[in-house]
């Protein structure tokens, strides 16, 4: 419960330093085109976390309102530029649904068209999560992006490519989704590495129709996991609901 309270305090600090920031780009103070101050900069400024900043830049982003580029920095777009690449306000339930659309459909065209390359690259990917080298989790949603980046860019159709990376930056960059998908993706490891084996496993065989039922059953995992997620902080917040109340109603009626 400390830990969930803190996580909310957190997420209060950084979208008040994303509506702060805003208000500095619409009156000019960050220009467009503009690099934005260093992470420790920000965090002076604003008194808060370099963590806050980052997962405040991360929202931004999303937002169309920023670009990150590696190495490079933060740098402000123009209010034209980020109307176009801003992300729409999702919840990760929408964009779960929409991933199994596109990347179940995606997996059967590969089946068809993925090249030995390809398979040697899917092979590479599913030992490696397979294996206890993986650092971390932001090592493990590395290889699972790339896991199916890869298999989108082997269904050999640039409109369903750019669509399903398009999905990825909403799965990485809206802050909601991101959390949820977290949450989630530090549960069920074993399962989820399963079931990128029977989706390279298909697609090795050249089975499309085993290779779309493979990835829908890998979404429809993720989707229980999900609920039971969500299932769990409500039970928590509702914990915490009944708790209060008890504590307020036992001090009034005490003697």
């Amino acid at each position: 419960m400390a830990y969930k309270r803190m996580e909310s305090q957190r997420e209060r600090l950084y979208h008040r330093v994303v509506e702060q920031i805003l208000q500095s780009i619409r009156a000019g103070d960050y220009r467009p085109g503009s690099r934005l101050p260093s992470e420790r900069e920000l965090a002076e400024k604003y008194q808060v976390s370099r963590v806050t900043i980052r997962e405040a830049t991360i929202a931004l982003e999303a937002k169309g309102a920023i670009e990150i580029r590696a190495g490079s920095g933060s740098f402000v777009l123009e209010m034209s530029s980020a109307s176009e690449l801003a992300l729409p306000d999702v919840s990760a339930f929408d964009l779960t649904t929409a991933r199994m659309i596109f990347e179940a459909e995606a997996a059967a065209l590969a089946a068809t068209s993925i090249t030995d390359a390809e398979i040697n690259k899917l092979a590479s990917l599913v030992e490696a999560m397979a294996s206890n080298k993986v650092g971390g989790p932001e090592d493990g949603d590395d290889l699972d992006r790339q896991f199916h980046l890869t298999i989108a860019a082997a269904a050999n159709n640039p409109a369903i490519e750019h669509c399903i990376h398009e999905l990825w930056r909403m799965r990485n960059h809206v802050p909601q989704v991101k959390a949820l998908y977290s949450r989630v993706c530090a549960v069920s490891v074993d399962e989820r590495q399963n079931e990128h084996s029977e989706i390279y496993l298909a697609l090795k065989a050249r089975d499309a129709s085993k290779a779309r039922a493979a990835m829908r059953e890998h979404f429809h995992r993720l989707f229980e996991t999900m609920v039971s997620a969500q299932e769990s902080v409500a039970l928590d917040e509702l914990r915490k609901s009944i708790g209060t109340a008890r504590a307020r109603y036992l001090q009034a009626t005490a003697a």
